[in-house]
């Protein structure tokens, strides 16, 4: 399983969209849509974590639950945040279009929601 190395490189990307953000985006999104990005790049960094944390647990405990939790933390912050860096640009442009976008925000929250309970789940099981 290779999570540590994604969520490494995740949260590269990350921090590099949040010093996009807070230094090129500042003045030209207005607030609610820099709003919008921050709270993307915040959940991604949050979950490229959980990506690190999910690859040392499985090393210590290889199991499915662990492999799928990883699964949806990826699904999620495509979903989650990807929709959301999205949103921010629609609302900043005004653009009428787009919305299938919105729906997709929930969804990526659900992923990180089943993700987390994976982990709990994977918690419970004995090392083989």
């Amino acid at each position: 399983m290779k999570s540590i190395k994604v969520g490494a490189i995740i949260a590269s990307i990350s921090i590099m969209m949040g010093a996009f953000g807070a230094h090129l985006l500042k003045d030209k999104l207005s607030e609610k849509a820099l709003a919008l990005y921050e709270t993307g790049v915040r959940y991604q960094l949050y979950h490229a974590f959980a990506l690190i944390i999910v690859g040392i647990l499985y090393q210590l405990n290889p199991n499915k639950q662990l492999k799928t939790a990883a699964t949806l933390f990826l699904l999620g912050i495509l979903f989650f945040s990807g929709s959301l860096y999205v949103l921010s640009y629609k609302v900043n442009n005004n653009i009428e279009g787009l919305k299938w976008v919105g729906p997709i925000t929930p969804l990526g929250g659900l992923c990180f929601i089943i993700g987390w309970i994976m982990v709990a789940f994977s918690s419970n099981l004995k090392k083989k």
